[in-house]
């Protein structure tokens, strides 16, 4: 009979703290316990042998470097902590292992692992791996001795030949599923042979997409298993961490020296939030594993090829449910077509870019332009990875709130379409796709002998000039002044340039040269490898510098050709094609050159993408496509596909880097792009990833631009401010953040409708924010004044604009300084005779040896534009000159309209297609 219960009695507190409650005795014959189930097992964290003193409920953080007294456990953090104590005794809890290990990344949990090896040993591993680990493999190949065979183990009998001692295997590093394609790896039946072939090799188990909830690979045969606990053993991306777990005495006491003397040991403040991570393990997997197969099913039932080991038909399914309790939360699929792949990425709301997984969040990407864009395209094809391939991370978010905004990007990419039976995917058949290749290798063998007209806007920083270039967000917009250019093909197998705006003294106007295209130094140039960032050649640069570029070439014609032919040499290499194009791309602005508007950016992605053309490497649409609200100014265009310009700007990057040594990339990126953008450079050395926003709702407005004319060298302008910072780093270093503080409380300012008055060196600001808006402009400039960048001309802007009599405008700095343009904005109440007064007022007074000079314009618009092929350009009046060939008089007739009117001439010759 169940003995009744005792009234609940008051604590006596006094005798509270006295109390120890024991932990319970272990199971006994006379008393049986079940096992904990995993949840149970995560959500309880307890050591007894570390009880802390207090009885805390949760583990403390021991946030100190070093520990007081002589022959204590702990010493020295790097070696020991007690809060890393619990946490790798948790880990090993749940892992099934004797032993775990804690420390800063999943990488960092590799190269421990790989420090085992030794010169001449070998590594079989999978074909279908991390690109960070494919990185690593390629290091250790070629600078540590060590031989990689990479082999399907998918399918074992890859794996047995190798396992010989003359081979001397040292490890066989394995991942199921792998990532991204989720290949199932029988690693119990891989282990085994291993084990008996060659007893002193390491089995290595890469455990990330499944994690210990799903999968324990030491209870299969596995020797070592990592983790990077960045994914789901933390859960919210808010740490980084790897974990490893064994069981075996020696590699443990190996892997423990390596650590403590590489001192890469996870932080205390980490193993803290990791252990609160892990907590809520179970519960987080159990959801995003019944997510991801809901939508697994989803995308397979629609007909894309559909990668995840919860489907029926998935390769292996069956050994996979042997090894592992759950398939896990990352699946991923094909459309056919790279970029709808793109379409349907950016379209996604809810599915947050993303190159990692594992997070509370739901995340997508293309693993062969992110996560694995280290490998080589040609790698990535000879592996079987798609570029096409689209990643997705379930999170905890609603299934339903998930698979609707998918749905939704798929629709408005053009993947799947609405039918009065539901959903169904859109298929291009054989024919239509054989006739697409049979048109694009027709306009490829054709673009080189077509004239072609594009242009490119200049750009504005309103917040973060100078910042920008050392890891420091700015705040940038296209401007309406633009750069254009007209690449027209000869027969005279040369390649020329007709730069109207350089030496603009010269005979027929502007800087003119051709170069015989067989005499370039054709044997110092190199194929370029693919990727998001091309690098530059030096070699090839000085080659063509040395051999072909007179030395009596001005300073700025010697630059901009430089980085003209340095495009041609390498894009004519990766082309592989015997043809040569010859033409000559003519050039102009209505933009002012060297004033720091981005005039040498939009000349670089006018080249670019000329060259680009003429290579047959992109190729714009030739039919019109709607659009809503067309920018301001521009009537009737096409919109040019996202992957077209990512080409352009990586391209165009290129070019400013010869021309100015180290850009930020933010003026390229504008001027391919438009619109405006919130822009920050990446910085590898310093572990800082980069990144480009768009603004929404960034829309075009006018501003009036002043020309101060005062010379600037922005090479020497950025060298200053690096040197300073290599001499000053703290009051540098302070000034950056200050700047960055600026940018950011900037950027949560709506933009309000204003005029922009832009002078070639500061802005000045009115609005209905004005006050707000004011004080961030003033600090801004204060900032890069002291920075150095500076003029003196600075002085007669703010005695010009601050005049309350006048405009009683704020002002600052924009572009490299030293001179150039500032930039103004006015309210559209603004008073028209005051805008009249102020403009009156800077081109009349001499406030340097050269008066002002003023552009009333916009902030805002398009980005980079090209004539549509299809356009007629035959039709125009203009550019009809008798007995001569049209492109030959379209070049004349571009020359000889008026920089007033050049706008209007270039819009009128057909269609043109914008991003």
């Amino acid at each position: 009979m169940t003995a009744p219960l005792s009234p609940k009695l008051p604590l006596d507190v006094s005798r509270a703290v006295a109390v120890d409650l024991p932990t319970p005795e272990p199971e006994t014959p006379f008393r049986p316990r079940q096992p904990y189930r995993f949840s149970t097992l995560c959500a309880t964290v307890d050591n007894p042998d570390a009880k802390d003193q207090y009885g805390s409920s949760s583990v403390p953080i021991y946030q100190t470097a070093t520990f007081k007294g002589l022959g204590g456990e702990y010493d020295y953090s790097r070696s020991g902590n007690p809060t890393r104590t619990h946490l790798e005794h948790h880990i090993a809890k749940v892992s099934a292992a004797a032993h775990a290990f804690a420390v800063s990344s999943g990488m960092a949990a590799l190269d421990t692992i790989l420090r085992i090896l030794k010169p001449s040993d070998a590594v079989i591993a999978g074909d279908d791996l991390y690109g960070g680990t494919n990185r690593l493999l390629g290091y250790l190949q070629t600078h540590q001795g060590i031989t990689v065979y990479h082999v399907d183990t998918t399918d074992p009998s890859t794996v047995t030949p190798l396992l010989k001692p003359e081979n001397n295997i040292a490890m066989v590093l394995l991942e199921s599923p792998t990532n991204p394609l989720l290949k199932i790896i029988d690693i119990a039946g891989i282990a085994k042979e291993v084990k008996e072939r060659l007893p002193d090799a390491l089995v290595v188990v890469d455990n990330t997409m499944m994690s210990p909830a799903l999968q324990r690979p030491l209870e299969h045969g596995a020797d070592i298993v990592y983790d990077s606990a960045t994914k789901y053993l933390s859960g919210h991306h808010d740490l980084m961490a790897g974990v490893i777990t064994c069981s075996r005495d020696d590699v443990a006491k190996h892997l423990a020296f390596t650590i403590n003397a590489t001192g890469n040991a996870l932080t205390p403040f980490d193993c803290f939030l990791l252990l609160r991570g892990i907590k809520t393990l179970s519960l987080r997997l159990s959801q995003q594993s019944q997510t991801a197969t809901v939508v697994a099913n989803y995308l397979s039932s629609l007909g894309f090829p559909t990668y995840y080991p919860g489907l029926p038909n998935h390769p292996n399914r069956d050994i996979h449910e042997r090894i592992s309790s759950g398939y896990g939360a990352v699946l991923s699929f094909t459309t056919g077509q790279k970029e709808l792949s793109e379409r349907v990425v950016a379209g996604t709301r809810l599915w947050a870019v993303s190159v990692s997984f594992g997070c509370v969040n739901s995340l997508i990407s293309m693993p062969c332009v992110m996560s694995h864009a280290s490998i080589p395209p040609a790698t990535r094809a000879a592996r079987g990875l798609p570029e096409d391939l689209i990643r997705l991370c379930t999170g905890i978010e609603d299934p339903a709130d998930l698979l609707d905004d998918l749905e939704r990007a798929l629709i408005d990419a053009g993947a799947v379409r609405r039918t009065a039976n539901g959903v169904e995917r859109v298929r291009t058949t054989i024919d239509e796709a054989v006739a697409k290749l049979a048109l694009e290798s027709e306009v490829t063998e054709l673009q080189d002998e077509k004239q072609w007209v594009v242009s490119a806007p200049g750009k504005v920083i309103l917040f973060g000039e100078h910042a920008v270039v050392h890891g420091v967000p700015a705040l940038a917009a296209s401007v309406s002044l633009r750069c254009y250019a007209v690449a027209t093909p000869t027969s005279s197998g040369t390649v020329g340039v007709h730069f109207l705006d350089i030496d603009a003294g010269e005979k027929e106007g502007g800087f003119r040269y051709e170069w015989d295209v067989e005499g370039l130094p054709w044997d110092a140039v190199t194929v370029p490898p693919e990727g998001s960032e091309i690098p530059l050649d030096h070699e090839l640069l000085e080659e063509i510098s040395r051999s072909v570029l007179p030395a009596t070439m001005g300073s700025n014609a010697r630059q901009a050709s430089l980085a003209f032919l340095y495009l041609y040499m390498i894009l004519e290499k990766a082309s592989g094609r015997d043809a040569r194009p010859s033409f000559t791309l003519t050039t102009r602005a209505t933009l002012p050159v060297g004033a720091g508007l981005g005039s040498s950016a939009a000349f670089s992605v006018c080249a670019a993408t000329a060259l680009l053309l003429a290579f047959g490497r992109i190729s714009p649409p030739s039919s019109p496509s709607a659009l809503p609200s067309p920018p301001s100014s521009i009537i009737g265009f096409n919109k040019l596909p996202k992957s077209l310009a990512d080409t352009v700007n990586a391209y165009a990057y290129l070019s400013e880097k010869i021309l100015h040594g180290n850009p930020s990339g933010v003026d390229n990126s504008v001027a391919v792009y438009g619109g405006g953008l919130l822009y920050t450079k990446a910085m590898p050395n310093e572990g800082k990833e980069g990144g480009m926003v768009g603004i929404e709702g960034f829309t075009s407005r006018r501003f009036l631009l002043t020309d101060t004319r005062v010379p600037r060298n922005t090479k020497e302008l950025v060298a200053k401010v690096g040197k300073q910072k290599v001499d000053e780093p703290e009051r540098v270093g302070k000034i950056l953040n200050d700047i960055r503080k600026v940018v950011e409380k900037a950027g949560v300012i709506n933009i309000q409708p204003c005029i922009l008055l832009l002078t070639n060196m500061h802005v000045l600001l009115v609005s209905p924010l004005r006050d707000t808006k004011q004080a961030l402009v003033n600090e801004n400039h204060e900032l890069l004044d002291q920075l150095r960048v500076s003029h003196p001309v600075t002085g007669d802007l703010y005695d010009v604009s601050l005049v309350p009599s006048r405009t009683n405008l704020a002002t600052k700095l924009t572009g490299a300084g030293g001179g150039g343009c500032a930039v103004t904005l006015i309210p559209e109440d603004f008073p028209s005779s005051k805008l009249t007064s102020l403009i009156t007022c800077l081109e009349a007074e001499k406030f340097t040896s050269e008066t002002f000079v003023t552009y009333l314009t916009e902030v805002g618009g398009p980005g980079l534009g090209i004539l549509s092929p299809s356009s007629s350009t035959t039709s125009s009046s203009q550019v009809q000159l008798d007995g001569e060939q049209v492109s030959d008089a379209l070049e004349k007739a571009f020359m000889a309209t008026s920089k007033a009117e050049i706008k209007d001439f270039t819009e009128g010759l057909g269609r043109w297609a914008y991003t």
